[in-house]
């Protein structure tokens, strides 16, 4: 019998992650999986408190944010969750998500994410619209993003280095300085660009 539900997820949670040989990379999703859920606050948050204090440091958290859908992800939320995590959570991010609401799409670029968050995360993931074709806007966008971020790191890691060789002579926003509107204007370039490649693809 666990004292918590906390400790409980936190046992069986490092049990699987040992019995897995302790893999690189091992995602654990809590039950207060972002600021609205967490009573009264995440840094206040009892479960979350313990959670950081029993999870081995391999094991990597998710959160989405101050909600579910979060329209903004501020360094200031990310530095309190980490404190109370005792790790740099990985974002889960909802923005263009629609699985709740399939009448709607969305189609805006990447955007609401305070400048200078990479160095507070241990990855990000993006939950897209379920329309494959949808998605060209939000994970063009969300690449130019990345790449700008990939200037704001104090210390990146050989991997950035090398993801920032690769990009260094493609075009869109240089490193640091994401616009969203210049974002959405390149990938809407890229993508009328490949619409009228695959209308000249034969069979189509």
């Amino acid at each position: 019998v666990f004292p918590s539900l906390a400790q409980a997820q936190a046992s069986v949670a490092n049990e699987v992650y040992r019995e897995l040989d302790q893999p690189s990379i091992f995602l654990f999703c809590p039950t207060e999986y972002c600021s609205s859920l967490c009573s009264p606050s995440p840094s206040q948050s009892c479960y979350l408190l313990t959670l950081g204090q029993e999870l081995l440091p391999g094991i990597s958290v998710i959160w989405t944010g101050p909600k579910v859908v979060s329209q903004e992800l501020s360094a200031t939320l990310l530095e309190e969750v980490e404190g109370v995590l005792q790790r740099r959570p990985i974002i889960w991010d909802n923005l263009y998500a629609n699985d709740y609401d399939c009448r709607r799409v969305f189609l805006g670029p990447y955007t609401g994410r305070a400048p200078g968050l990479m160095p507070r995360l241990r990855g990000l993931l993006l939950n897209p619209n379920c329309e494959l074709q949808a998605n060209f806007i939000p994970i063009h966008t969300l690449g130019s993003w990345f790449r700008s971020e990939l200037g704001s790191c104090a210390h990146p890691d050989n991997a950035g280095k090398e993801t920032a060789a690769a990009l260094g002579d493609s075009q869109g926003p240089q490193e640091g300085s994401y616009s969203p509107q210049e974002a959405l204007e390149l990938a809407l370039h890229d993508w009328v660009a490949e619409i009228n490649r695959q209308a000249l693809e034969p069979g189509r």
